[in-house]
């Protein structure tokens, strides 16, 4: 990702822009052979030395693009001359933009796709085990721990889409000049050229891979797009957000059910030796919060361009294309490598349900009660005292009395046999379909369906 958004491939991707430019007009008979050749030659030289002049002219002329203009025109004596005939900067800029958007895309959804798989493999390994769900913080029903992954896989699911959509409507501006108009070239050729003539040239093979234009342009092409790219964007960091939050709070020593890996030499804190800091975790959700903020700013890029352009989006896009997709790009890097690798300690998990999971299985007990014709407002009230006196022995740090005071209650006992009371009251039983949805959605997405 950083070779995408670096220096010397902006400029490579510029320098394509103006190859395939002479290539069409050469076609055209606006070039000989030979500077077409020349052009060719030198297309490649992008390095320290060259990029070093353009820096240079750049300060004596302040114009980026220019300064590598005329860098390049240096390198081809035969053919520089002939270089950006018709052009306005941005018909090489804004193109050029869109393949590193395309690249860029690419690299995300290759690697998004990456961390499907290892989390719809973990979604179908944990489907069956039973965990303590919890609805406001506090514990509800049980679930599956590949129940709770599967709704983060469905999340990320939508984001993949999202990204699909935004990498099928990309579209490159074409060279159009200065307003969009294609006056400029039309120019060139006393009236003989067409639109499509001159728009083609971003299509030929011998030049870049095909990019479809939009086609209604003005001077650049329009701001809308990179928004919906940066939201996107936007869209999976807060995916990954939430199951970074929700693992951090797992790890927490009074849950405990899940952590990110932790090397056997790593440090978790400078001032206390026993510390596991979950730092991974805590890295996507402060990426994930920065690239939250930069659809904002392509938002603003694309209401403010007044007219036909204003040139207030271009020092902003030059940081906020490139970091949106590096964070991107680090969050998938990162949460591929914790969901790999995260520790499940089933110990605990099971002790979180033997201490919770009695008070979420009174709710079978109420129903079987009530079918076997007890008054269920009478039940309710038993259940919810006897589960009151089990809370207090809990936070008094005792083990969770609920069952047994339900099985010697009377009331209770006089409906429902001790035997099928205890079996009801097992909650770890009381999952539901969620088994059956987190594996299908698992296997959905291993076999290429999602």
């Amino acid at each position: 990702m950083r070779q995408i958004w670096s220096e010397r491939n902006k400029r490579l991707m510029w320098r394509k822009m103006w190859l395939a430019l002479a290539q069409s007009q050469q076609k055209m008979g606006l070039l000989t052979a030979a500077q077409l050749a020349d052009i060719e030659a030198h297309a490649g030289e992008v390095n320290e030395a060259s990029i070093n002049r353009a820096l240079a002219i750049e300060a004596e002329i302040h114009h980026d693009l220019m300064a590598e203009l005329k860098a390049f025109a240096e390198q081809c004596p035969i053919g520089g001359g002939a270089l950006h005939l018709g052009a306005t900067s941005m018909d090489i800029e804004d193109n050029a933009d869109a393949l590193r958007l395309r690249d860029a895309l690419s690299l995300i959804n290759q690697k998004l796709g990456e961390l499907l798989r290892v989390l719809a493999a973990q979604v179908d390994g944990y489907a069956d085990l039973p965990v303590m769900a919890f609805t406001h913080l506090q514990p509800a029903e049980p679930t599956t721990l590949g129940y709770r992954l599967a709704f983060y896989l469905q999340d990320l699911l939508m984001d993949a889409n999202a990204l699909d959509g935004a990498t099928a409507a990309l579209r490159g501006k074409g060279f159009r000049g200065a307003v969009g108009t294609s006056a400029g070239y039309l120019e060139l050729d006393d009236g003989r050229w067409t639109m499509d003539d001159v728009s083609n040239a971003v299509h030929r093979p011998s030049s870049i891979v095909q990019m479809p234009e939009f086609d209604i342009v003005n001077q650049t092409a329009p701001r809308k797009q990179e928004w919906h790219i940066v939201n996107a964007l936007a869209g999976l960091a807060g995916s990954l957000y939430k199951f970074a939050f929700d693992l951090r709070i797992l790890q927490m020593p009074p849950v405990g059910e899940m952590a990110e890996p932790f090397g056997a030499n790593q440090v978790g804190s400078s001032a206390m030796p026993f510390k596991r800091n979950p730092i991974n975790a805590e890295k996507i959700d402060s990426l994930a919060r920065y690239l939250a903020t930069l659809p904002r700013v392509m938002w603003d890029n694309a209401a403010h361009s007044l007219l036909e352009r204003t040139l207030d989006d271009s020092a902003n896009r030059r940081v906020v294309l490139a970091e949106a997709f590096l964070c991107a790009d680090e969050l998938l890097i990162t949460a591929t490598r914790i969901i790999k690798n995260m520790r499940v300690n089933t110990a605990q998990i099971e002790r979180n349900m033997q201490t919770y999971g009695p008070f979420a299985a009174t709710e079978r007990l109420l129903m079987a009660l009530a079918k076997a014709g007890a008054d269920r407002q009478a039940m309710h009230e038993v259940i919810r005292k006897h589960s009151m006196a089990a809370w207090a022995a809990i936070g008094a740090g005792q083990p969770n009395p609920l069952i047994e005071l339900l099985l010697a209650d009377a009331e209770i006992g006089r409906w429902v046999a001790p035997e099928r009371a205890r079996a009801l009251l097992d909650a770890s039983a009381y999952v539901g379909d969620a088994p059956i949805r987190a594996r299908a959605l698992a296997n959905k997405v291993l076999k290429g369906e999602g």
